[in-house]
């Protein structure tokens, strides 16, 4: 792949100012006040051992209540033999993908964390091996895919759901016995990364956040920056509802994750390849750079959208090691 966004250099001092609604906070303060009461995290949360071969892990199969107190599955995994109080890592997945089984991704509680690894509502059939959590909620008209499900307006819009399960997870983990809620970071790729800044924007108390290329940032400069998916669904669909871009514009601006960054005020830790297609390094950057709290940027100038890999893995443990244990 041909370089194709900002230089390093520009990279670095890119801050876009994006316009923000001016009900943005309100909208997220009323969506999240609903699903609490819908169904409190603390009476409402369920767990059931899994039957796993594994020997130095146990496994939670957890559902939680999200958005409108939907339910969302989840794994929880921890080191075996756990007595005190662990800090933990809400994980969120990829685009299309799915919790998955519990051992296939075992890092973090390796490291000796708590891991709750969430479903993505909907989603799970794509690749990977599987989800199990539907979205009940109908859509409009929307191109294949999820990113314009519902984009006619921001109270229908699929990611409202998604964003707010997030933050349920995260209510979720907290009740847990093996989890010190004061020691609570999240963390994903791609879509994962997306939600990993939701969650940390719209949610409180949290040490850290670890988002990777995450996608749906700056959105105004990376739709039709690239013709990859899952972005260019949103030009899909506009080449068809032809004069719908105000409307669209307006609603993705309350799921922004360049907006969100600025109400995030956690540590962070980005990791951006500059070949990236998917998430374009301008907009990994614009959400970097506009974050509430301290943020720091792992770049990958000969990589796209598989980033650092196992070796940013290895960047992300040694820097959270040092934001957990504070």
């Amino acid at each position: 792949m041909a370089r194709f966004d900002l230089p390093p250099e520009a990279l670095r001092a890119y801050r876009p100012e994006l316009a923000e609604p001016a009900d943005f906070d309100a909208f997220w303060a009323d969506t999240l006040r609903s699903s609490r009461a819908a169904a409190p995290a603390e009476q409402s949360v369920v767990r059931r051992p899994a039957a796993t071969p594994m020997t130095s892990f146990d496994v939670a199969d957890v559902t939680f209540p999200g958005f409108a107190g939907d339910p969302v599955r989840a794994w929880l995994v921890t080191p075996r033999g756990t007595e005190d109080p662990l800090p933990a890592v809400v994980e969120f997945v990829g685009y299309g993908r799915g919790r998955g089984l519990a051992h296939e991704r075992l890092y973090w509680p390796a490291a000796g964390y708590a891991q709750l690894i969430v479903d993505t509502r909907g989603q799970g059939s794509v690749w990977g091996t599987g989800g199990e959590t539907p979205d009940p909620h109908g859509s409009g008209p929307a191109a294949p895919g999820f990113l314009t499900r519902g984009i006619d307006a921001p109270s229908t819009y699929y990611y409202r759901r998604v964003f707010t399960d997030a933050v349920r997870a995260v209510d979720a983990v907290r009740t847990f016995r093996e989890v010190d809620p004061a020691r609570v970071a999240v963390t994903g790729n791609s879509q994962g990364g997306l939600i990993a800044i939701a969650a940390a924007a719209l949610g409180d108390g949290l040490v850290a956040a670890l988002p990777t290329a995450p996608i749906l940032c700056d959105v105004p400069r990376v739709l039709g920056l690239t013709d990859t998916d899952p972005h260019v669904e949103i030009a899909r669909y506009l080449a068809v509802h032809r004069g719908a871009e105000e409307r669209v514009f307006a609603t993705l601006s309350y799921f922004d994750g360049a907006i969100l960054a600025t109400r995030a005020t956690a540590p962070a830790l980005f990791g951006v390849g500059h070949l990236d297609t998917v998430a374009p390094p301008s907009g990994v950057y614009a959400a970097a750079n506009r974050w509430g709290g301290p943020a720091e940027t792992v770049d990958y100038p000969w990589n796209g959208h598989e980033g650092g890999e196992g070796a940013h893995w290895v960047r992300q443990a040694e820097w959270l090691a040092g934001e957990a244990s504070a």
